[in-house]
């Protein structure tokens, strides 16, 4: 690690490549732009690849000879080529942009030998910036945050989504859901994994889980958890993997209330 100059840096960059995205988002915003399907449910519009394009000439241009992963042209093939890795969603909740509704937003992160250091995501419509550097804290516009301190599973307000996949393992998803709606306060899907998780870091939510998730979707959203005090595992309850896109967020108290839920379902769901 070169010092706290360079992670300054960094995160500047990732500051300006959000907020740069989010003035071309809410400028497209209720106006005309292209609309086409990668799948059967999975969109992406002209907005998302401005933006990726953006951020990637952004990133060429004040770190050379680094690596991005970004979600509409991939990453580099085979093995990385260097110890920086960004890691891109230009527009995380497409298909809620696409629709007129405004919960998407712009999430950058920066991995350095495997290790998320620095992340950044921002919702143009809000004028919400969420920013952190591993070791310095989890920040919402410049103002230090928390998670929350709900103790009990049935007091907690939980977040979730569901894969583009759904329409194939709906019994399961749907399953894990009610089991979830049976134990918490209430639980709700906004339709940003990305937003979802920072709501977690920030105290709006108590607790995420979700599967199928690509690392853009949630790369931010895991070092601000995790600087805000949070928790983080795999759905499992083992050690978070990035990609492996299964996960468990909370502040902490009440994950384990969480991961017994989980436990409980698919334990349930393996007998029959």
């Amino acid at each position: 690690m070169s010092g706290d100059s360079t992670l300054s840096a960094f995160l500047t960059t990732a500051i300006d490549a959000v907020k740069r995205a989010g003035e071309i988002q809410r400028a497209a915003m209720g106006g005309v732009f292209q609309i086409h399907k990668k799948g059967t449910i999975d969109l992406v519009t002209d907005v998302d690849l401005a933006v990726e394009h953006m951020i990637r000439a952004l990133i060429a241009e004040r770190h050379p000879g680094h690596d991005v992963l970004a979600e509409e042209m991939g990453g580099p093939a085979g093995e990385a080529r260097s110890r920086f890795c960004w890691i891109v969603d230009p527009l995380d909740g497409t298909t809620n942009f696409a629709h007129g509704l405004p919960l998407f937003c712009c999430t950058v992160a920066l991995e350095i030998d495997g290790r998320l250091e620095v992340g950044a995501v921002y919702d143009p419509t809000r004028d919400e910036l969420f920013t952190a550097e591993r070791g310095k804290g989890a920040f919402l516009n410049g103002t230090r945050f928390h998670v929350s301190k709900t103790q009990a599973l049935i007091d907690a307000l939980l977040v979730t989504g569901f894969p583009y996949a759904v329409q194939e393992k709906m019994t399961e998803l749907i399953g894990l859901f009610a089991a979830f709606l049976g134990e918490a306060r209430a639980v709700r899907r906004l339709g940003s994994a990305a937003l979802d998780i920072c709501y977690v870091a920030c105290g709006r939510m108590d607790g995420f889980w979700e599967q199928g998730l690509n690392a853009w979707d949630i790369a931010a959203g895991v070092l601000l958890v995790e600087e805000a005090g949070g928790r983080v595992t795999a759905l499992d309850g083992g050690p978070f993997n990035l990609r492996a896109g299964r996960i468990v967020a909370s502040n902490g108290p009440i994950h384990d209330e969480m991961l017994r839920v989980v436990n409980q379902f698919y334990t349930s769901h393996t007998k029959r």
